[in-house]
């Protein structure tokens, strides 16, 4: 949007660069939309980018974990090797999967 309207406001400066009382009102286009883009990529782009990498790791971290799952029931594992190595995997410390038995 930014970029946008920077060039548009900047097209229709220099489309009339021989009346230089018309040269204003597209330059204030320029900055305003330059200004309204950089508003809205910090106030609201950026922080839903950083939500969605945050939430695009976590189902990464659960596929992952449900895929150790299901490999480790196929190979019958025992529970609590497999719990140990889930732990490791999300991060946590063993001792808070086994403490919920």
């Amino acid at each position: 949007m930014g970029l946008v309207g920077t060039l548009l406001g900047l097209v229709g400066m220099l489309a009339r660069l021989e009346r230089p009382e018309e040269i204003g009102p597209g330059l204030a286009l320029a900055l305003l939309t330059t200004l309204y883009g950089a508003l809205l990529a910090h106030a609201l782009f950026l922080p839903l980018a950083r939500r969605l990498h945050l939430l695009a790791g976590r189902l990464r971290l659960f596929a992952r974990l449900e895929a150790e799952t299901v490999l480790a029931l196929v190979r019958d594992e025992h529970p609590d090797l497999l719990a140990g190595r889930l732990a490791a995997i999300a991060g946590v410390p063993p001792a808070a999967v086994f403490a919920g038995r």
